[in-house]
């Protein structure tokens, strides 16, 4: 697959396969966001996910970062309590599990990330939930990481076409 160019083309011409719309816990309410999901032709998804109000660092001039994980079930319901565990199809120890991906980092409690997952597949995800947790992944800690608390959730769903595409242009200039 060439992918110098083809990530581009995809993200700027088409609409995700599968989307999560994120909200914030009762604890944190202003946390929103999207999570898409790009199902590639030959393998695996690309993931884009662009998250506002997470709450600060340590202090105020740091960043901080937040486990994320696709969790078992679909349900986000008041305080995430029925996500189930870390999707783990082939019940191997955290940090291998399918629902794994990587650590988000937020600046002044906004994220903005992309990244490639070749063994995630759309069928996999679907009707599943992606969390955000408070605390980030040591990636040791069986079985979760020592995450911390469900802060954000979001069900994976199918895109039913409502994102709108702009196409990508190399000499596009945009102001601050």
């Amino acid at each position: 697959m060439k992918t110098k160019s083809y990530f581009l083309s995809l993200l700027s011409q088409s609409e995700p396969d599968a989307v999560a719309v994120i909200k914030g816990s009762t604890v944190y309410p202003d946390i929103n966001g999207i999570v898409k999901f790009y199902a590639l032709p030959e393998s695996g998804i690309l993931i884009t996910t662009e998250i506002s109000d997470l709450p600060d660092g340590r202090d105020e001039d740091s960043p901080a970062f937040f486990a994320f994980h696709i969790h078992e079930t679909g349900d986000c319901s008041p305080n995430f309590e029925r996500t189930g565990n870390h999707y783990n199809p082939d019940n191997v120890p955290h940090p291998q599990h399918a629902g794994d991906l990587p650590v988000l980092l937020s600046n002044d409690g906004y994220v903005w990330t992309i990244f490639y997952d070749s063994f995630l597949t759309l069928p996999m995800i679907l009707e599943r939930s992606i969390v955000i947790h408070q605390n980030p992944d040591d990636f040791t800690t069986q079985p979760s990481g020592n995450a911390g608390a469900k802060i954000a959730c979001g069900v994976i769903t199918r895109n039913t076409g409502t994102m709108p595409v702009r196409p990508y242009d190399d000499n596009d200039e945009r102001e601050d």
